[in-house]
C-alpha cells in the first residue's frame, strides 16, 4: 500500500497557524473542527464566517470594515466582499518599523544588499512623496520595468500607499512586449533599471527604455534605478532622471496612507498574450491582501521572523505574492538573475547564508537541478528550510522523489497552482497533512473548487475541468478597458454559467488532492480521447537522453495525432532506437493513445517570459496559423524551428 512521502510531526501540527486558527473559528462560531479537512468544508459552506474570522486572525488593518461581509454572493461575477471597508494595502505591509531585515537582495554573485523594516518604511515614504509631487494620485498607474530588487518592492508600496495602481514587466521584455502592456494602461510614471545581470553579464536596458518612452505619451517622468552602473548617461532617454535626484527633495515622515474601498484596484496583471495582445487583469487591494495572507499563514505556515524566498521575476504573479509576505512580518529574500550563475548551487547557498524558511521555485528549476546531477542534501545544510513550494507547471511525481531523496528529507513540499487570473492559488499545500507523491495536497481554503465533466457534473477520480463554484475575495475587479465585462465573462464564465472555469485539466484524487494534467485548451484528443500533456512529459523527461520536451496535437486525416518534440543532450541525435525507447516508455506507463505518431528533435522550445512552454503557439506554427503576439515570448526565434517541418507532412 502506498505511503506518504512526508507527514508532519505532532508538534509541528500543534504549533501550526492552522491549529491556532481552528481554535479561533471555534471561539467565534462555536463549531468543533477536528482538522484541516473539516476547516476546508467550513470555509466553503460558511464562507462569510470563515473570511470574517480570518480577517481578524490575520490582523488586517482597515479604517473601517462595516457590517456587510458579502453582497450578491450568488453572482459570478458580481459578488462583492466587504463592500463598506476602507483600507490601504501598503499600510498592512509596513506595520514593522524596526531594525530587523525586511529585504535581502542577491543579484547573482555581483550584488548583495539588505534593508531593515525601518529603512524600507522610510524609502517608501520618500518615494511616495516624490510620486505625489509628480502628479500621481489614486487610480493613476505606475509602471515598473524592473528586476526583482529592493527598488521594485519600494515602488509597489509607494504606489499603493497613494491609492495608485502598480503594474510591472521584467527587464528582459522587448520594446513591443512592454508597449503591448503599458500602452493599454497608460502609466503616468515609469520606474526602470538602467540594466541588470544575467548569467554573469551586465545587460543594458536604457536603449529599450528610450524606444518604449518615445511611444508612451502618457509618461510624465521616468525614474532610473542604478544597478549595474551608478550614473549612466540619460541624455537620449526622454523625461528620465535618476532615482536619487527624483527623491532628493524629500525626507522620511509618517506615511499618510490613502484608504480606499476593498475592491479599489491595486495591480494590473497580464495574461501570457501568446494568442493576441495580453489581457489586462485588474486586481483589488483587499482581495489580494486577504487571499495572500490566507495562503501565507494557513497554507505555508509563515510566521513573523520567517525568511521567505520565491524565484520569480517582476513579470510573474509569484513576485506579487512574495511581496505580500511583508504583511506577515517576514523577511523577503530577493534574487535576480540566473539560478545557475555561476553554478546551480547559488540558491542553495542563499538558503544557508540567510536562513531561508520557505524555498519557492518552479517545477522546471527542480527538474533542472536534478538533470544537472546536483545533490544539495550532501552539499548544503538547509537547516532552516521548512517548506518548498513549486509552481509554473505540474511537478512530476519523480520530482517529488528527488526533493526528498536529494534535497531534504524533512520538508513540507507543496506543489501549488492558480494563476495570474486570481493572483493566487486554487490548489496548494497543507502544512498539517501528508504529502502524497505526484499530488497537490489540498484545495485552497475558502475556494469551492470542484472538478466538472463536460456536462457540468462534479466528478472524483476522473479527469475534468477545474472550476470554482462560489465567489472568492480575490476574483479580478475586471479587465482594463472592458465595457460591460464582456472579455472578463468570456474568459472564465462562458463554459459553465455562474461558475469560474479555469482552463486546467485535473483530477480530484481519493486523498482529496489534485493532479493537474495540463491546460485544457492544450489537451490532446487523438481518437476523441482527452490526454493531458503533463502525462507525456512525466514519462519522456525521466529519460537521461531527453533534456526537455513539448507535445501538441496535429490535425491529421480528420483526426488528431500526437507530435512530440524533444531537446536531447548536446552529443545526441534522435535515431530509430531512441525513438522506439521513448515510445515504449510512454506506451508502458500510459496507454497506446499517448504514444506520439511523430517524434522530432529540436534545438529550442519557445516559452513565455515566466518560463512556461507555449504549446498553443507551437500548435499554431505547425498548422501555418499566424502567431499574434511573439513579444510575449522570451525566445520568439524558437518558433521558426517548428515551421514547415518535412517530418510533419506525412
Amino acid at each position: 500500500m502506498a505511503k506518504p512521502l512526508w507527514t508532519p510531526s505532532k508538534d509541528r501540527i500543534r504549533e501550526s497557524n492552522v491549529a491556532k486558527f481552528i481554535q479561533t473559528v471555534k471561539a467565534d462560531w462555536n463549531v468543533d473542527l477536528a482538522d484541516f479537512s473539516e476547516l476546508y468544508q467550513f470555509s466553503v459552506e460558511e464562507a462569510e464566517s470563515f473570511w470574517l474570522s480570518f480577517r481578524k486572525f490575520a490582523g488586517i488593518t482597515a479604517e473601517t470594515w462595516g457590517d456587510r461581509v458579502l453582497v450578491d454572493g450568488g453572482k459570478m461575477p458580481g459578488a462583492q466582499w466587504f463592500p463598506d471597508a476602507r483600507l490601504n494595502f501598503a499600510e498592512n505591509l509596513l506595520r514593522r518599523r524596526d531594525d530587523g531585515d525586511a529585504l535581502v537582495f542577491w543579484g547573482e554573485d555581483k550584488v548583495k544588499r539588505r534593508m531593515s523594516f525601518r529603512e524600507l518604511y522610510d524609502a517608501v515614504s520618500v518615494l511616495a512623496q516624490a510620486l505625489q509631487a509628480a502628479g500621481v494620485k489614486a487610480g493613476d498607474r505606475v509602471g515598473g520595468y524592473v528586476p526583482n530588487m529592493p527598488e521594485a518592492v519600494i515602488g509597489v508600496l509607494a504606489t499603493s500607499a497613494l491609492g495608485a495602481i502598480w503594474s510591472s514587466c521584467s527587464p528582459d521584455f522587448g520594446v513591443q512586449g512592454v508597449l503591448d502592456r503599458f500602452g493599454q494602461i497608460e502609466p503616468k510614471v515609469v520606474l526602470a533599471a538602467e540594466g541588470y545581470y544575467y548569467n554573469g553579464k551586465a545587460i543594458d536596458c536604457l536603449g529599450k527604455l528610450r524606444d518604449v518612452l518615445q511611444k508612451l505619451p502618457s509618461v510624465a517622468r521616468a525614474v532610473i534605478i542604478p544597478y549595474t552602473r551608478e550614473r549612466p548617461s540619460l541624455a537620449d532617454v526622454p523625461k528620465a532622471e535618476m532615482w536619487s535626484d527624483f527623491t532628493a527633495p524629500f525626507k522620511p515622515r509618517d506615511i499618510p496612507f490613502v484608504r480606499m474601498p476593498f475592491n479599489h484596484p491595486l495591480y494590473i496583471m497580464y495574461s501570457s498574450g501568446t494568442t493576441g495582445v495580453p489581457k489586462c487583469i485588474v486586481h483589488g487591494a483587499g482581495g489580494t491582501l486577504i487571499q495572500h495572507a490566507k495562503e501565507h499563514l494557513l497554507h505555508c505556515d509563515i510566521k513573523p521572523g520567517d525568511r521567505v524566498f520565491y524565484f520569480s521575476t517582476c513579470g510573474w504573479m509569484m513576485w506579487n505574492w512574495l511581496v505580500s509576505a511583508l504583511a506577515q512580518q517576514a523577511t523577503l529574500l530577493l534574487f535576480d538573475g540566473s539560478p545557475f550563475a555561476p553554478d546551480g548551487n547559488v540558491i542553495f547557498d542563499y538558503a544557508d547564508a540567510e536562513g531561508m524558511t520557505l524555498f519557492g521555485t518552479s517545477a522546471k528549476y527542480i527538474d533542472a537541478v536534478n538533470k544537472a546531477g546536483l545533490e544539495p542534501i550532501k552539499t548544503h545544510r538547509l537547516k532552516t528550510v521548512r517548506a518548498m513550494a513549486s509552481t509554473g507547471s505540474p511537478l512530476a511525481p519523480e520530482s517529488f522523489d528527488f526533493v526528498y531523496e536529494k534535497i531534504k528529507k524533512d520538508i513540507h513540499l507543496a506543489s501549488i497552482s492558480g494563476g495570474t487570473d486570481i493572483i493566487s492559488c486554487f490548489v496548494l499545500g497543507n502544512p498539517t497533512g501528508p504529502v502524497w507523491k505526484g499530488e497537490i495536497q489540498a484545495r485552497g481554503l475558502g475556494m469551492a473548487v470542484e472538478v466538472f465533466d463536460d456536462d457540468g457534473h462534479p466528478v472524483q477520480g476522473a479527469k475534468g475541468e477545474l472550476v470554482c463554484t462560489k465567489p472568492f475575495p480575490c476574483m479580478p475587479v475586471g479587465f482594463w478597458a472592458d465595457p460591460g465585462d464582456k472579455k472578463y465573462r468570456a474568459a472564465y464564465f462562458e463554459k459553465f454559467p455562474n461558475v469560474w472555469c479555469h482552463g486546467d485539466l485535473v483530477e480530484l484524487t481519493k486523498n482529496d488532492g489534485i493532479v493537474i494534467y495540463g491546460r485544457s485548451d492544450a489537451t490532446l484528443n487523438p481518437g476523441g480521447v482527452r490526454i493531458g500533456t503533463a502525462e507525456i512529459y512525466r514519462q519522456v523527461e525521466q529519460l537521461d537522453e531527453v533534456v526537455e520536451s513539448i507535445v501538441i496535437g496535429q490535425d491529421w486525416q480528420n483526426d488528431v495525432r500526437v507530435v512530440l518534440f524533444v531537446i536531447l543532450r548536446p552529443e545526441l541525435t534522435l535515431d530509430e532506437a531512441l525513438a522506439t525507447k521513448i515510445k515504449t516508455r510512454i506506451r508502458t506507463n500510459c496507454t497506446p493513445r499517448h504514444v506520439p505518431a511523430k517524434i522530432v528533435q529540436v534545438k529550442d522550445i519557445p516559452r513565455t517570459k515566466s518560463g512556461k512552454i507555449t504549446e498553443l503557439a507551437v500548435r499554431d506554427i505547425v498548422h501555418g496559423r499566424p502567431i499574434k503576439n511573439k513579444e510575449a515570448l522570451a525566445n520568439p526565434e524558437a518558433l521558426d524551428l517548428y515551421r514547415d517541418l518535412p517530418e510533419l507532412r506525412a
